[in-house]
């Protein structure tokens, strides 16, 4: 139970569970793959149309929407945002999950959690905002300020490269940057990733590297003597390489955080015709995911990594060393003195009886956009969702409920 004073004739807001589970089992049960939010868009509309919020459609592509609804204030007070992102980290239709019933569009309950896939990443949250609005409306409680519920499109860490093109490749951040610049900015914004309850003060942003390294092309009956002219086996030496830079990179003092490190991970590598072994590639890639703390400009990151690369030319002549760089998604932070901080760390230790911890992610989020544009950002939300092997994704139901509870009171203070 939320206690608010809500003015004369008003009454104690309450999260309803049962209303709070059904909402996000409806969100759940839409599929919404990255390239493919469209039909969320539209339950979430029909969502905010039911809470009287005003309603603005962003239509960002075809087949995918921003949808933004506002509960207006009396006017004089400050706004806030509530972002989630309506795009899932997975589709379902990944051979190893098509048999793991919490990583399929299908709601479920058991022993107090709540499966489905999305659930914690973040239709959970999406779930818990329009219950805080609900709850506060049930109550009649009257805010100065706006609040605003946005549900985005493309959020996930993935990006068009090469043959992988299309709507379902655009992500980082694609609908939050399309929101800020057609109206959707607020004086601050609680963003609800999930963060086992810790107001997260900054997190990491990511720099995508390829290095290329160039061969022979060649057939396998003419190659014989000729094997130091292999771009796999040349790139194979490149990556020995690769693998002694990248503890100077971790280790740099301007590439640490609040006491976080930095941290690359070697991501992808491509090289060959799986169809035609019977020739040499002409060239090989390697893929890097460098991780860059939102205090290093991208531009000195993009500088460094590069003379990292010119190293490699240098160090092998003959093997035509190429570097790009193909995703720049800057990292944010917040200061922990901001009023939107204050408000979280009230409201939760009103709700949890205690004050939540604090935390530095490595992990990118929706906060890199709003936060360019001038929209102060705090990520905080429930749990990860425990990956049960047998049953996967989920969350822990009265934790949903006094997430709620803690954004509805965050309205309250920050809106007046």
């Amino acid at each position: 139970m939320i206690t608010v004073d809500g003015g004369v004739g008003s009454t104690e807001p309450e999260i309803d569970p049962d209303r709070l589970v059904a909402t996000a089992s409806s969100l759940i049960d839409v599929h919404s793959f990255t390239g493919d939010e469209q039909r969320m868009a539209e339950r979430m509309r029909e969502l905010f149309e039911e809470l009287g919020l005003q309603v603005q459609w962003q239509q960002v592509e075809e087949g995918r929407a921003n949808v933004l609804g506002t509960w207006r204030g009396t006017g004089g007070g400050k706004s806030l945002m509530f972002n989630g992102h309506m795009d899932t980290s997975y589709s379902g239709r990944e051979s190893w999950l098509q048999a793991v019933p919490g990583f399929q569009p299908q709601a479920f309950q058991r022993d107090g959690r709540l499966y489905g896939l999305g659930i914690s990443n973040m239709k959970g949250a999406l779930a818990c905002y329009v219950e805080a609005v609900r709850a506060l409306q049930d109550a009649r409680v009257t805010l100065r300020g706006d609040v605003m519920i946005a549900a985005v499109c493309g959020e996930i860490e993935k990006t068009q490269y090469g043959h992988a093109q299309g709507a379902e490749f655009r992500g980082y951040a694609a609908g939050t940057r399309y929101l800020v610049s057609h109206g959707g900015v607020a004086d601050m914004c609680l963003l609800g990733e999930p963060t086992e309850g810790k107001v997260v003060l900054g997190h990491f942003g990511a720099l995508w590297l390829r290095i290329r390294v160039h061969g022979n092309f060649i057939h396998t009956a003419f190659s014989e003597g000729k094997r130091d002219q292999n771009a796999i086996l040349r790139l194979h030496q490149v990556t020995t390489e690769v693998l002694e830079w990248i503890p100077s990179w971790e280790d740099a003092e301007s590439n640490a955080y609040r006491g976080a490190r930095a941290i690359v991970n070697v991501g992808a590598i491509e090289g060959g015709f799986g169809w035609r072994v019977s020739r040499t590639p002409h060239h090989a890639d390697l893929f890097l995911d460098v991780r860059v703390p939102p205090t290093k400009p991208m531009a000195t990151a993009r500088a460094e990594v590069l003379t990292f690369v010119r190293s490699l030319a240098e160090r092998f002549p003959d093997y035509g060393v190429e570097g790009e760089i193909y995703v720049t998604a800057p990292g944010a932070e917040i200061d922990e003195g901001h009023e939107l901080v204050a408000a979280i760390d009230a409201a939760h230790s009103e709700v949890f009886g205690e004050q939540p911890g604090r935390d530095v992610t490595r992990w990118f989020s929706d906060a890199s956009a709003l936060t360019r544009y001038g929209v102060p950002t705090v990520n905080y939300g429930t749990s990860t969702g425990l990956m049960d092997v047998e049953l996967g994704e989920n969350l822990d139901i009265e934790g949903l409920v006094r997430t709620a509870q803690t954004y509805a009171l965050v309205a309250q203070k920050v809106c007046e």
